[in-house]
Parts: structure tokens; sequence; C-alpha cells
């Protein structure tokens, strides 16, 4: 199906984006990489009169270290952030949950951004992202603000991001002593997730000091289970005690119920999966 007629611009700067997202209200969408809003534009469940294009602004991509944080473009490809040797080293989760977003041919085109900002409750990023306690820098017309991932994602496909606003780059804290590990259950013939968990892990003496977790696919936005994490302090990082530990992960959330699994089974699939991704990420 071919999108609805629509007029198109290219800024160069970030606030020339603001300003048009500004001047135009409910009737502009940003492309980023256009992974997920070519689609939609094509099935025509969207039809704006205006797309911004994002991709001739400087410096909304690469990525670079700031003290004890990466700062990473929003622009940034999935490919160059799988890749990237400061990733692997300082935020190592993020490093392997992009690694598995879709396909080669969307690692190269959907950038980091757009995929956070389009906030798929099945998408690989929102959970490592909560996981790894980073933080978002939004601009506006009033300038830039910072908000921290436990506000960034509010609803269904829905962040903090306003209308006249624009993601211009995420800050994640460097996890230096600290081991992670992505598990994830799909389908063959798809690539997102039915659920998937995020955990990275601190050891001290043989027994877990500190634990942070992210849960994809189990609830409207991503799931941070801090009482879990809670119960996983000085446990040891065997299959036994883990499982024992995590056995509420699933506890209060609210997953999907449809063809691709019940509810019931995607919170059978969330214990199993983090007491994975933790005994995984201990041993690494």
């Amino acid at each position: 199906m071919i999108p609805t007629a629509f007029e198109y611009e290219s800024p160069s700067t970030v606030e020339d984006a603001v300003r048009l997202l500004a001047e135009g209200g409910d009737d502009v969408k940003v492309l980023a990489g256009g992974q997920s809003l070519i689609p939609v534009l094509k099935l025509r469940l969207a039809g704006p009169e205006l797309i911004v294009d994002l991709g001739r602004i400087d410096g909304l991509r690469g990525i670079r270290e700031d003290g004890d944080a990466l700062v990473i473009g929003a622009m940034t490809p999935h490919h160059e952030v799988a890749t990237s040797a400061l990733v692997r080293e300082h935020a190592a989760l993020l490093a392997e949950a992009t690694s598995t977003v879709a396909d080669p041919q969307v690692r190269h085109r959907g950038t980091l951004g757009g995929a956070l900002v389009h906030a798929d409750p099945a998408g690989d990023l929102p959970a490592p992202a909560l996981a790894l306690g980073a933080s978002f820098e939004i601009a506006g017309p009033s300038g830039v603000r910072t908000v921290a991932a436990e506000d960034f994602f509010v609803d269904l496909f829905t962040t903090a991001v306003g209308e006249d606003e624009i993601l211009t780059a995420v800050r994640v804290p460097k996890h230096t002593g600290w081991a992670a590990a992505y598990e994830k259950f799909v389908r063959v013939s798809q690539q997102w997730s039915i659920v998937a968990v995020a955990a990275t892990v601190r050891l001290d003496g043989g027994t877990i000091a500190d634990a942070r977790l992210g849960l994809t696919n189990m609830g409207t936005t991503p799931v941070r289970p801090r009482s879990v994490e809670q119960a996983l302090i000085g446990v040891s990082p065997v299959k036994e005690a883990v499982d024992a530990a995590v056995a509420d992960v699933a506890e209060g959330t609210t997953p999907p119920d449809d063809l691709n699994g019940s509810a019931d089974y995607r919170r059978h699939l969330a214990r199993v999966l983090t007491q994975r991704a933790v005994v995984r990420a201990a041993a690494a």
C-alpha cells in the first residue's frame, strides 16, 4: 500500500527540528531510521501532514565517554551500538540486547533513539535501558531536559517525549564491576520478544551483592521488579538458589494474552528467563 501524501522536511539543526514540530502539532511525525514509522505509513495506520527527518542533524549520531557515563546519540544505528567497543566494555547488556534486534537490515537502518521512543512493549531496548539506569536527553522549545528511564516509558507506545520535542541522546552509566545477560524468548518467524529479561549483577565474595533487572513484554511498559532485585542480594549465583529468589518476578505484572502465548505462560517464562539471565551474568 502507498502512504497518503505528506510534506517532508529535513532540518540540519535540533532547533529547526523542534520548531517544525511545534508548528505542526498533531499532524507531524518524526523520522529516525524509519523501521517502525515506514510500515505504519504504508499500511495507512498514520497519515501525517508533515514528516520531519532527523537524518541530517549533526551530533545526533555517535558514541562517546563522558566521565562515568556513555553518551549515545539518538540517531546511532543499532549495529554501531551492538559492535561498539565502548558499549561492550561499559554497558555490555545494551550491546547484547541490541544485537538481538530484528535482523541485520533493521539493525543497520534502525536507531537506538527511534526504538526507545517507539516504546514497543515487545521491543528489546526499553528493559535494558531500565536495568542499566539510563537517562534520556530531550530537546524542546524550552531547551534540553533529562528524564530517568523510570519516568521515560509512560504507557503503551508512549514516552515522556512531547509532541514538540525530540530525543537527542541516551546516557548510560558505566557498569564497571558488573556483569550482564539478556535472555529472550521469540517465535522463529519473528524477532519480537514474547518475553525477555535484562539482568545486571555485581558479585562480592561469591554471592550477589547487587542486581538490576528489566522485563520485556510483561506489561505496557518495561518492568523493574525491585523486590526480586532485593531478594537476590546475598544469594549464591547457582541455578537452585537463584530460582528460589526470583520466584515472584512476575508478581503484579500484566502480560498480554494473545496467539503468541497466554498471560500465565508469559509469567512462567519470566521466571525461567530471569533465572537464566542472572546465572549467566554471574558466570560471565
